[in-house]
């Protein structure tokens, strides 16, 4: 049973990210369009931005892995 909670927290975990960067990009590609002069900054924030987002997932994939092996018992 923690195999399969395990991969389905995995799954989750991957979703969020993938989807929470898809909005970031969709607002910086929209926030360059209207402002060009402000692409650097737009870029720089936008980065960070997901790089906090991976680093939570790659997080919630450690704790599933831990999880799935029965460590955190």
């Amino acid at each position: 049973m923690g195999f399969l909670a395990a991969g389905l927290g995995a799954g989750i975990i991957a979703l969020g990210a993938g989807f929470g960067i898809g909005i970031i990009g969709k607002s910086a590609t929209e926030s360059i369009a209207r402002q060009p002069e402000a692409a650097g900054d737009i870029r720089g924030a936008m980065l960070l931005t997901a790089v906090f987002i991976e680093g939570v997932a790659l997080i919630g994939a450690i704790v599933c892995i831990i999880l799935a092996l029965g460590l955190g018992q």
